[in-house]
């Protein structure tokens, strides 16, 4: 039987280990996808270090697979092997509940959610829903797409949300914001990028990609913002961002978690300013993302990392060592 090598997590707050499985049979409406490139998202890092609760374990990490299709299952009739495909976080919805029936599937109340209840990506194969799979086009890098796979797409639905205005703040410039802020700038928006304190290098990424300003987190923008977006895990951020959005602003949280956010006076959520969440994403949201992207040019920054290297992504994630995006290469 053939076999596959995957980075495994069995217990979360412990290093991942490397295992070799057989390489498993896509069942009915599956495809196996052979891992060209897996993005290192730092909802990975929430599942590895245990904030994230009641993963599937043993669990293979990782939601943002570049891949080819290796094989098909009964009654996958949109997808051939050879394929070029990418998969997402979404991995399976139940199709029958009241949100997906009202088109808002990123709130299925039975959902399966790839390198988190299903194995993902962190290794040489993976099997996925064929239903959840995005045909990519031939020509552009692996490594740089993937990234694309969930900070791309739940970031395009965090940016949305925002709504139009012209001044848009980026609060962690990470994966994500660095995506973001070049579709903001093609768009014609000025965007405001947050950091942390003295990170000269993520400010300097920020600018190259077309941010107007860039400072520390607890700076004060030069103007008020029409919305701001959060994207770093970090609850204290959400009074920041409220102080910096005009009236009738809007504060996006787009992480899947965050530390908790602090009391604040009323008087900085007053004047119909807003907080909202962002949770998982529908598969509009990538089809509009993918088409929208090329369109704007968006080029991401990478740092590549064998798949026996996980750990060290992760932990460079951690410590906020990475300008861009980390990115394994099976």
């Amino acid at each position: 039987m053939a076999s596959m090598r995957a980075m495994v997590l069995e217990r979360p707050g412990t290093p991942l280990v490397q295992r070799e499985r057989p390489v498993p049979v896509p069942g009915a409406g599956e495809i196996l996808v052979k891992v060209s490139a897996c993005g290192v998202c730092r909802t990975d890092l929430h599942v590895v270090d245990g904030e994230l609760t009641d993963p599937r374990l043993p669990i293979v990490p990782g939601h943002e697979i570049v891949g080819r299709v290796a094989a098909i299952g009964a009654k996958v009739e949109t997808l051939r092997p050879g394929d070029r495909v990418g998969v997402p976080w979404l991995g399976h919805t139940c199709q029958v509940c009241a949100y997906c029936r009202t088109g808002r599937e990123n709130l299925c109340d039975a959902p399966l959610f790839t390198g988190y209840t299903r194995d993902g990506g962190y290794a040489t194969h993976a099997v996925a829903d064929a239903r959840f799979c995005f045909p990519l086009p031939d020509g552009s890098d692996d490594a740089e797409t993937a990234p694309l796979m969930c900070a791309g797409l739940i970031g395009w639905r965090s940016y949305r949300m925002a709504g139009e205005g012209r001044a848009l703040g980026l609060y962690g410039f990470g994966a994500a914001a660095h995506i973001l802020a070049q579709v903001a700038a093609w768009q014609g928006r000025s965007v405001y990028a947050f950091t942390r304190a003295g990170d000269a290098a993520a400010q300097g990424l920020a600018k190259s990609l077309g941010a107007v300003w860039a400072g520390g987190s607890e700076e004060q923008p030069p103007e008020l913002l029409d919305a701001a977006i959060i994207f770093a895990p970090v609850g204290a951020l959400v009074p920041l961002a409220l102080k910096a959005v005009k009236k009738g602003g809007r504060v996006v949280c787009g992480g899947i978690h965050m530390s908790d956010i602090p009391s604040f006076p009323y008087r900085d959520l007053w004047e119909e300013r807003q907080i909202v969440s962002v949770a998982n994403l529908t598969r509009n949201d990538s089809h509009e993302f993918l088409a929208i992207a090329p369109q704007a040019g968006v080029k991401t920054t990478v740092r590549r990392y064998p798949l026996a290297e996980a750990n060290a992504a992760l932990a460079d994630l951690r410590q906020g060592r990475l300008e861009g995006a980390a990115v394994l290469i099976p």
